[in-house]
């Protein structure tokens, strides 16, 4: 597949691009901007056509097995040796890393914030990443961090790559450009994408939003994959072929260009000469890739009772321990409810995991008030929560004909840590001290006497 050459790095010059995408999961492709850049047969020639240079990229160790083992084939303008000089230190104060155990005095409790205010800075999406929670360790690839970002500024001349976790972007308020070594991908508001750990990338904005806002999932462990189906069988939930990964695209220009790198934790910038984004032509497994929403095909029930919510997870990244995430993206899109006899939204409930949750647009059907969008909230390890008094008092007495939840799409970044809020989350003025008040209707309603009430 043939992708048009990038060499203009605004988005004015590159809006009208036509992009290309390749179908599925897992897969092994191949692509090439050029025709014969891609060798065949072998994957390192002695000269390869171009002038270009042979380089792999593995996202797992040389012996993993078979199905796990991850590694691209990149044939670039230069080595990725030269898209690196000497580092100095940089600074991101506001993105932090796990174990992050910031001075604050918010106590344990369930959380919940209104969106953030668009800056009046101008931020680009590294100056405008703002994390809040942190969970596990970074320095042992075990957890997360979920961050939001707010820019208002392209990436014109500045490149980054995360060595410490793949990223999983969730866009809330408008498209975004996200051009990346293997490729480019626009991103919109009901869809995600995933960038690799180590690939280097850069995000621009689209269309005239004043500014761009969204969530982020910082996966430190195993990288996401599709999770068992079990019963469920061969199909529903997100399908294979409704993953797209882009085919290759390049950047050829000769001017001052910074690499900035998250490593440990810390950051780090080093001056270059040119764009890193100048691979003409790959192969291989480990690639960036995006997913709309609108294509999952949920599973319910169909007769009685509420599931469990993890029939709605879109990915997981897995842990040693069967069935235990290290984190699970899941969301809760429209769908019709039909259940008999039985409370619709989710029930309340306790649990081990750890739960941030955010919402792309429409309402949540349980927390129809004060959860908006660009909003969030958090429910930690082992502290209760469900439905508000009115969603309750809705759910209980509403008439249970079948009803389609429409316009809707909440999402959940759920992980077995617990998740440390940051400073800068804990003292947002959005946050709502409220939020706990929405379950004080629900009052004593047992009386000793036989019956329902």
């Amino acid at each position: 597949m043939d992708q048009t050459i990038s060499k203009a790095s605004n988005r004015q010059a590159t809006a009208a691009e036509t992009l290309q995408y390749m179908p599925g999961f897992g897969n092994d492709f191949e692509t090439e901007s050029l025709p014969g850049a891609l060798p065949q047969g072998q994957n390192s020639p002695q000269k390869c056509n171009y002038g270009l240079y042979a380089e792999q990229l593995s996202g797992s160790p040389f012996t993993a097995p078979r199905g796990t083992n991850e590694r691209s084939w990149l044939y670039r303008i230069r080595p990725s040796v030269r898209h690196t000089r000497r580092f100095s230190n940089a600074s991101y104060p506001f993105w932090k890393s796990a174990p992050c155990l910031d001075d604050h005095s918010l106590p344990l409790g369930q959380l919940r914030w209104d969106p953030v205010p668009a800056p009046t800075e101008r931020l680009n999406f590294l100056d405008g990443m703002r994390t809040i929670t942190t969970a596990g360790d970074v320095l042992t690839q075990a957890g997360m961090a979920a961050h939001l970002y707010l820019f208002n500024e392209d990436m014109v001349d500045d490149y980054f790559f995360d060595a410490d976790g793949e990223l999983l972007v969730v866009p809330q308020v408008g498209a975004i450009r996200v051009f990346t070594e293997m490729g480019i991908m626009d991103v919109e508001p009901l869809e995600i994408c995933v960038i690799p750990r180590g690939m280097m990338f850069k995000v621009m904005g689209k269309g005239d939003e004043k500014v761009w806002r969204g969530y982020i999932c910082e996966n430190y462990g195993a990288k996401f994959t599709l999770p068992e189906r079990g019963p469920i069988g061969a199909n529903c939930l997100a399908n294979p072929r409704d993953f797209k990964t882009p085919v290759a695209a390049y950047e050829d220009k000769e001017v001052p260009c910074r690499v900035h790198v998250k490593w440990c934790g810390k950051f780090y910038v080093t001056d270059i000469g040119h764009s890193p984004l100048d691979v003409v032509a790959w192969h291989g497994n480990y690639i960036p890739y995006k997913y709309d929403l609108r294509t999952f095909s949920p599973v319910g029930a169909i007769l009685f009772d509420h599931p469990d919510p993890s029939i709605f997870t879109v990915l997981t990244a897995p842990t040693e321990a069967a069935g235990t995430a290290n984190v699970d993206f899941v969301i809760f899109p429209p769908r019709w409810l039909v259940a008999e006899h039985t409370f619709r939204p989710p029930w309340y409930h306790r649990n081990i995991m750890s739960e941030f949750m955010g919402l792309i647009h429409g309402q949540y059907d349980a927390k129809e008030k004060g959860f908006v969008p660009g909003g969030m909230s958090l429910h930690n390890m082992m502290l209760p929560h469900g439905p508000d008094a009115s969603g309750f008092e809705k759910a209980s007495n509403s008439e249970l004909k079948p009803v389609k939840l429409d316009h809707t799409m909440a999402f959940m970044f759920e992980t077995r840590f617990p998740q440390q809020l940051t400073k800068y989350a804990a003292e947002l003025e959005t946050l709502q001290d409220d939020y706990l008040e929405c379950w004080d209707g629900l009052e004593r309603r047992f009386d000793g006497t036989p019956g329902i009430k």
